[in-house]
């Protein structure tokens, strides 16, 4: 599978690599696992998606921001790779959501990630995963998603 292919032939390109947004790595290998730091949903830096679902956001923009979340991180891990053809599958998800009081559908929201991935990457692109509300995400983002990626 070659998943530049499937990117194309589902519609989508990769983002511009997001810039980082502190003192950190945006990818951690540890033997044959990489570890990537939280992906926010933005396009050159600037939140496309702000705002707490249940209030100011809708479940589907937020399935959307899951989803750019996602795309955020293979722009990322193409960077760090130089091929995401080397990637064997998705290990674990951990999604937080920015959530309004009584917003209890975070694994509805975090499925905007998940959806995509295992359209992109078959069996291989469904890992572990865990779906978590917040009060508050940095810049008002609306979803904040870390992976684990195994090469």
């Amino acid at each position: 599978m070659d998943i530049y292919a499937k990117l194309n032939e589902l519609g989508y390109a990769l983002p511009e690599l997001p810039p980082r947004g502190g003192i950190y790595k945006p990818v951690r290998r540890v033997g044959n696992l990489l570890y990537v730091s939280g992906q926010g949903p933005t396009v050159r830096g600037v939140p496309e998606f702000t705002g707490k679902v249940g209030g100011e956001s809708t479940l589907e923009q937020a399935q959307d921001a899951a989803r750019l979340c996602a795309l955020n991180a293979l722009s990322t891990l193409n960077n760090y790779l130089g091929d995401l053809n080397k990637l064997k599958g998705l290990v674990k998800t951990l999604g937080f959501v920015a959530s309004a009081p009584g917003f209890n559908m975070q694994p509805k929201v975090i499925d905007g990630c998940s959806n995509f991935l295992a359209q992109l990457m078959g069996d291989e692109g469904i890992g572990a995963r865990s779906a978590i509300g917040v009060n508050e995400l940095p810049g008002n983002i609306t979803v904040e998603i870390e992976f684990i990626f195994e090469i």
